[in-house]
């Protein structure tokens, strides 16, 4: 009877070792199926990135045949390692896109993250800065980008202010919160993240937002990038990876605490409630007032290359038609 059991234990124990082995087998060859690529953040884990790990965690990026990385730019940024062809995708902005384009660089943008720019300056509300007049005489800390004199030039400039009197330093990637408590008065951020987190710190902040004072400052940002030779070269693929992208931003418009727990899961160092409540904000601003998500208009495009072109950021006009594509999101 024990020589029985034994038998019966081992042929049962090798019969499960036998379909461990099969699905292991089954999960490699559906795995090695897939096509790799790569897709590179702008800057570490947050809301602006959910749909891309959810399209990871729900599987929409296999079902298009993908298996996608998704990493940190690191020292050499998103938008150079996509043009360089280390990476196929990227997450990058506007503003980069255009400088790019103009020196000859061919990124493409292939579909826009959040329809209208949520970005603009805040500021503690005791430092009362409500509008760019109130720039004067005070600290601007930001990261050292020419960009940033003139955008905070073009708004003072319409209420007759003067940028000579604005202090600007650079603080890097320092922290808003610690920043504006040390030596600085106000900073550029995104409201959806650093906006959102004043809100669950109670602490009160004024907003000077730039599409309240220029149109042509109501730019995409972020956005999801290729390179021409991608495009030209491997278009499937592409086209595989914005419709999944898609389902993904789709995803987190419908569900914003699921998508939420899927960036928590995917990035357990964030704060949880940040999380919830930043995804919670975005998900009316992803796609916004457009037919779809990931939608672009060429006159958007136009309108931010020629408001840095009168501004001096640019050496040459932008053809815009080639800086950007629709044709791979889903019909």
């Amino acid at each position: 009877m024990k020589k029985w059991i034994a038998a019966f234990a081992a042929s049962v124990l090798l019969a499960g070792c036998s379909g461990t082995n099969e699905q292991q087998t089954e999960q490699e060859e559906s795995s090695a199926d897939l096509k790799k690529v790569t897709v590179v953040l702008d800057w570490t884990p947050n809301t602006n990135h959910t749909g891309l790990y959810v399209a990871k965690e729900k599987g929409f990026f296999e079902e298009e045949g993908l298996d996608v990385t998704i990493q940190m730019p690191g020292e050499a940024g998103a938008d150079q390692l996509v043009a360089s062809e280390k990476a196929d995708f990227g997450v990058g902005y506007q503003e980069g896109i255009t400088q790019a384009r103009v020196q000859g660089v061919p990124l493409v943008s292939i579909a826009a993250v959040i329809q209208h720019n949520t970005s603009g300056f805040a500021s503690p509300a005791s430092k009362n800065i409500q509008s760019p007049k109130d720039f004067e005489g005070k600290t601007y800390g930001g990261w050292g980008s020419p960009v940033e004199e003139s955008v905070i030039d073009s708004l003072m400039k319409q209420e007759q202010a003067d940028v000579e009197k604005v202090n600007i330093v650079n603080i890097g990637d320092a922290d808003f919160f610690t920043a504006v408590e040390r030596d600085i008065d106000f900073a550029w951020i995104y409201y959806g993240w650093t906006g959102v987190e004043a809100e669950l710190r109670g602490e009160d902040i004024n907003m000077v937002y730039l599409t309240d004072y220029s149109e042509k400052l109501d730019y995409y940002t972020p956005v999801l990038t290729t390179s021409e030779n991608m495009i030209n070269n491997d278009p499937e693929t592409v086209k595989a990876f914005v419709k999944a992208a898609s389902k993904g931003y789709e995803f987190a418009i419908d569900n914003p605490s699921d998508a939420a727990d899927v960036l928590i899961k995917a990035a357990p160092e964030l704060d949880a409630e940040l999380v919830k409540k930043s995804q919670e904000w975005l998900a009316t601003k992803y796609q916004d007032d457009a037919d779809q998500w990931g939608e672009q208009r060429l006159e958007v495009w136009e309108n931010y290359a020629s408001w840095m072109l009168e501004n001096g950021l640019l050496e040459s006009e932008l053809d815009a038609e080639k800086a950007f594509t629709n044709e791979f999101l889903p019909q």
